[in-house]
């Protein structure tokens, strides 16, 4: 459409008003039928969450995004915009983006009532039809719906009777947009009677003023099920108006998980460029996650956002890069030992309950990487514990690399190892590439993915208490676990 630049001219090209819902249910009519992307970046929801939120754009309601944290609700909320026109024209100078058709604010009023056609029209862009708002307990009616302006008054010498003294909040403002309140649950129960009026007749009331703004808005709020119980709650006549609460959720599999986390990792090329990430710690990563929303030491209700998975992944690649860069390595491919510097990713966003809190933040995190680590190690290679119970000492794979150990040897694994110093390690263990090579003897394992895989298999024998694993400062030390048992491993 061309932007006309006065009403007269707007009228020449047959614009039609329509309400934000319906201009975004028509819109999102014309993308489902042309087969276009609605919400992209969003990963896991196709079956779940987006068909929801689609019937609720269809069905012309507010809507609140039920879910914990870091499950993409404000994502999902700002990503709405797409789906509005992409210019719209109000009244020129107008405060509350009025339709120069039907204009609400006494400005706009009275401007077209002096102008007639000649009154100018600005156009604006669909970004700036989108209002958010994070809900925190010094939240005020003046913020959301307005108050009288006292020094507008003495500056137009109007006398506290005239509307025109009124300073709007911001839901008037976001009057033909969306506007978005974050967190609802956190917005004391007065605050949250002022929207009312809103949601069900589409106006508004400011002290005492014989006012009605027929606003038009799309509405969406995002809550977490517990703040809902706990620190706040919706109150029910509100909830009532809400049409449609639509829950949200983590990814359902580590594949699903794995494409978000690398979606949202913001990695700098030099570090892509530098370090190498095989699947099989992208996939740890995310069992880790996996494990903390389960874990015992964690509280459920509070959730374990996406965002660990990702932060996780950017300080794993992170620890690789300063390692590469302390030894001179041009390249260098991720560990499992770099995980020592994921730790600081995971204790910030995890809420513990008492049990955690006895652990402590740290024991929780490594506990949680044990289970990963072990995790792996099982989908990968034969369990100890099976060839142990079958008693066919001749059969155990990993006999070569017990005897190795019960021999007396010791190995350590630095965190900071160069290339070399890390290869060079691991090829010093008898058995360890063997089993690694008979393992996936179908299939060819690049050097580095070799390495890596031989590590597991340490890590994974620690774990499953074949040796012993000790945790110092800057290194992991591997040793016989009966040489510990009987204090022979002071010898060594």
């Amino acid at each position: 459409m061309t932007q006309a630049r006065t009403l007269g001219e707007l009228r020449a090209t047959g614009y039609k008003s329509r309400s934000v819902k319906q201009e975004l249910r028509e819109n999102l009519i014309k993308k489902l039928k042309a087969k276009e992307e609605v919400f992209p970046g969003i990963i896991g929801f196709d079956d779940t969450v987006l068909p929801d939120i689609q019937r609720a754009v269809l069905s012309r309601h507010s809507i609140l995004l039920l879910g914990l944290r870091g499950q993409a609700k404000t994502r999902i909320a700002r990503l709405l915009v797409n789906l509005l026109d992409e210019y719209m024209p109000v009244v020129s100078g107008s405060e509350l983006n009025d339709d120069p058709l039907a204009p609400i604010s006494r400005y706009s009023i009275d401007l077209i009532a002096e102008k007639g056609d000649d009154t100018p029209i600005d156009w604006v862009h669909r970004d700036d039809r989108y209002v958010e708002k994070l809900a925190t307990p010094d939240v005020s009616v003046a913020d959301l719906i307005g108050d009288v302006d006292p020094i507008k008054a003495a500056t137009l010498k109007l006398t506290y009777a005239d509307e025109r003294v009124i300073h709007f909040g911001l839901v008037p403002r976001a009057h033909r947009g969306l506007f978005v309140i974050n967190e609802l649950p956190d917005l004391q129960a007065r605050i949250q009677v002022s929207l009312f009026n809103i949601l069900q007749e589409g106006d508004i009331q400011i002290r005492g003023f014989k006012l009605r703004l027929p606003l038009d808005i799309q509405f969406l709020f995002t809550a977490n099920p517990e703040d809902y119980t706990n620190r706040g709650s919706i109150i029910t006549p509100l909830k009532d108006r809400i049409q449609s609460q639509i829950l949200t959720h983590y990814p359902k599999t580590i594949e699903t998980a794995k494409a978000i986390t690398k979606q949202e990792a913001d990695l700098v090329e030099s570090q892509s460029d530098m370090v190498e990430v095989d699947d099989l710690l992208n996939t740890m990563l995310e069992q880790l996650a996996f494990a903390a929303r389960e874990s015992e030491y964690i509280d459920e209700k509070s959730g374990v956002s996406a965002r660990l998975s990702i932060t996780a992944l950017e300080n794993l690649i992170s620890t690789a890069e300063r390692r590469s860069l302390i030894n001179g390595d041009k390249k260098t491919a991720a560990r499992i030992t770099d995980f020592w510097g994921v730790v600081p990713a995971i204790t910030g966003k995890v809420e513990l309950v008492y049990e955690g809190e006895q652990e402590g933040a740290y024991g929780v995190a490594m506990k949680l990487l044990s289970q990963s680590i072990k995790t792996s190690f099982l989908e990968h290679f034969p369990n100890p514990d099976d060839v142990e119970a079958s008693g066919k000492s001749d059969s155990d794979p990993y006999g070569i690399i017990r005897a190795y150990f019960s021999g007396g040897n010791v190995v350590e694994l630095l965190n900071d190892a160069s290339n070399k110093d890390y290869h060079d390690t691991l090829d010093g263990v008898a058995g360890l590439r063997q089993i690694v090579t008979s393992t996936f003897h179908d299939r060819k394992l690049g050097k580095e993915e070799t390495y890596l895989y031989m590590e597991l298999v340490l890590q994974g024998l620690a774990e499953m208490e074949v040796l012993n694993k000790e945790t110092m400062q800057n290194s992991l030390s591997f040793r016989d676990i009966l040489a510990d048992m009987f204090g022979e491993g002071d010898l060594y």
